[in-house]
This record gives structure tokens, sequence and C-alpha cells, in this order.
């Protein structure tokens, strides 16, 4: 299992497009993946669940991969989360 810190640098927050398409990046991969802020946790894969969170640019999350493909999947969802 892995774990990074990442800051949003998406100049929408994460929106129902944006957040689709994170899901469709996780959706990807085999591997078991979560968003993490404060006290709540979501699976990265369920799209209801990532829009509970009601993420906005410039917030630090925490994300973790575990999985054959942890590695990918975290250097994916990272890329995503830091386009500008």
């Amino acid at each position: 299992m892995i774990k990074r810190t990442v800051t949003i640098n998406l100049s929408t927050g994460l929106e129902a497009r944006p957040v689709a398409q994170l899901v469709q990046v996780a959706s990807q991969f085999t591997s078991e993946i979560y968003v993490e802020i404060g006290r709540k946790k979501v699976n990265a894969k369920s799209i209801m669940g990532m829009m509970t969170l009601g993420l906005d640019t410039g917030e630090e999350i925490t994300l973790s991969a575990n999985g054959q493909d942890e590695q990918d999947a975290m250097d994916s969802m990272e890329k995503f989360l830091r386009v500008q």
C-alpha cells in the first residue's frame, strides 16, 4: 500500500465532470484506490462517493492505493489532480 498527499490544482475543483473523469482514471486499475480528506475516506472508483467530498482547488487530499498496479494507479491519479 502506498499513500501520497496531493494538492488539487484543477481550476474548477472537483465538480461533476472532473469527478467523473477521475473515477474513469481510477477504474482503469485493479488496485483499491481511496481518497481521504479530514475524517472522510471514499472509494475513488465511486462517483457518488467522490461527489460527497465536495473538493475544491487548493485542498490537500490523501490518496492511497493497494494492489498489483498501485504505483501506476497512484501516478495516474496524481497526474490528473495536478493538471492546471
